[in-house]
């Protein structure tokens, strides 16, 4: 895949962050997880350390861990300095300051590139990326997919976000996005028409508020559950 390492900013998030962002209860936990789009979050290491089931997903995984570190390294204090220079445009409820932010993604990194080789090994890591995912119908009971959809709106178009919707809704009978806006902390100009092609469809939808917020507003995750219906997405 043709995924340029140094265009990347591989922050990640730990499994606290991912069950406050997808709502995520113990039973959810115990159900087959695919994570779309994961990058070098730590939720897979955490999730399999208590023996549950996730794989996930990113082209990211076509590099090494020492690149990925490397990469992290070359950008996390760039990135922690532009917070802290607009310190009231965040939410430090989760997160309590901009340092406390960077300690986090650190913290998540190494626990992710502890497990990254052996997780590999045991196809837990996939090279891949939306829209076109390389599993079965189904393989999924959930599927999530966090800082990607919606929040690159600007740059992902609405066919972009149909077809990786739907590719997601082919794999699991259920999906989570979060979160619902976008890079400029504006509500997500493809929502209302996501929301009204599914609905049309006869599917679930949910759109719910969470617990974690960074950027001032994403605090709510869609949820779109398939209700065994039998369609074209």
């Amino acid at each position: 895949m043709a995924m340029v390492l140094d265009k990347v900013v591989p922050f990640g998030r730990s499994m606290d962050e991912y069950i406050k962002i997808f709502n995520l209860t113990n039973a959810d936990l115990n159900k087959r997880i695919v994570g779309v789009g994961d990058g070098p979050a730590s939720f897979n290491a955490e999730m399999t350390h208590q023996c549950k089931s996730v794989v996930s997903v990113d082209p990211l995984y076509q590099f090494s861990g020492d690149e990925i570190l490397q990469r992290f390294n070359e950008v996390v204090d760039n990135i922690v300095d532009q917070v802290k220079a607009t310190p009231n445009d965040w939410v430090w409820s989760y997160h309590k300051s901009p340092d406390d932010l960077r300690h986090n993604r650190v913290k998540v990194i190494q626990r992710f590139l502890s497990d990254y080789d052996a997780g590999k090994k045991s196809n837990r890591y996939i090279v891949g990326e939306l829209p076109k995912l390389a599993f079965q119908n189904q393989e999924f009971d959930i599927a999530l997919c966090s800082h990607l959809l919606f929040l690159y709106s600007d740059h992902l178009d609405y066919d972009f976000h149909l077809n990786s919707i739907g590719e997601m809704l082919r794999i699991a009978q259920e999906i989570r996005i979060f979160p619902l806006i976008t890079l400029m902390w504006e509500p997500s100009q493809h929502i209302d028409k996501i929301v009204k092609h599914y609905t049309s469809k006869g599917y679930r939808i949910d759109i719910e508020k969470v617990e974690y917020e960074l950027q001032p507003g994403g605090n709510q995750m869609l949820k779109i559950t398939r209700n065994n219906v039998i369609c074209n997405s």
